[in-house]
């Protein structure tokens, strides 16, 4: 009798492998970025009027050579390149790259600033990882969803809406009214701030509920965190409750308002 060959699985054939092969990518990334951090560095002002430094430039060039090494037929539309008019033709499957979000975080050298790597199929984040490297906490996400800290890797999970109402994340750096509009229609027991995709990582791991954001983003300022997210059981949801989606080539890759939640969203 003829057996047929069996084929090994790729090692990137699942979404928690491919979270992994970007988590690597992104301490890789944050190591530089932490070299720049400790020498210092000035900032130069994109067209967009976004700050830009040698870190972000940096740590973007690692991540596209070690993408090109994993997942070579798989586009990617990352920051800066963006910001030079360099994005791929993208379709059903693409990589969204922000080597350094919070540029002002790392600028006030706050610590609050993070590499993001995400991995979008049909519109939405499959896979992804936040790596905050002044604070050597990484988050990932795929079918499942983990945070490593301190050297312990755990899975995190977001937790059940607590009784006395919700706790609600706000942007440090970029504050606005429609968001504190938002937030006023629910019962709020606490506030906090955070900078960069942190906050999608706050909620994803159960010490917060809800982020509201109305300011503009890119795709690749929340694709990354709303991987997490999803992966530890909460959702990115259009203010209306419609899914939030990427891919949006023709607006540049420019979001309109989301709310990240931990649960359902709550009723009014």
């Amino acid at each position: 009798m003829t057996q047929t060959a069996q084929t090994s699985p790729s090692p990137l054939s699942s979404p928690d492998a491919i979270a992994h092969a970007f988590a690597e990518i992104a301490r890789e990334a944050g190591a530089a970025i932490m070299q720049v951090y400790a020498k210092g560095c000035d900032a130069r002002i994109k067209d967009d009027r976004s700050p830009v430094t040698e870190a972000d430039e940096v740590a973007e060039a690692i991540i596209l050579r070690r993408l090109a090494d994993v997942m070579p037929d798989v586009p990617v539309v990352a920051e800066e390149c963006a910001a030079k008019g360099v994005i791929p033709d993208v379709g059903r499957r693409f990589i969204l790259v922000d080597p350094l979000d919070g540029t002002k975080e790392f600028l006030n050298r706050n610590g609050e600033f993070t590499v993001n790597i995400a991995l979008i199929e049909d519109g939405r984040p499959v896979a992804g990882c936040v790596f905050a490297p002044a604070v050597d906490t990484l988050y990932a996400g795929g079918d499942t969803a983990w945070r490593v800290r301190d050297g312990a890797e755990e899975t995190i999970s977001t937790r059940a809406y607590p009784v006395e109402g919700l706790t609600a994340l706000c942007s440090r750096s970029h504050p606005d009214a429609k968001s504190e509009a938002f937030l006023a229609e629910y019962a709020i027991a606490d506030r906090r701030e955070a900078g960069s995709s942190l906050k999608f990582c706050r909620v994803a791991e159960g010490v917060a509920d809800v982020y509201p954001r109305f300011g503009p983003t890119m795709e690749w300022d929340v694709a990354a965190g709303h991987a997490v997210l999803s992966a530890a059981g909460g959702q990115v949801l259009m203010p209306d409750g419609e899914d939030f989606l990427y891919g949006k080539a023709a607006a540049g890759f420019r979001n309109v308002a989301f709310v990240a939640w931990g649960q359902d969203a709550p009723r009014r």
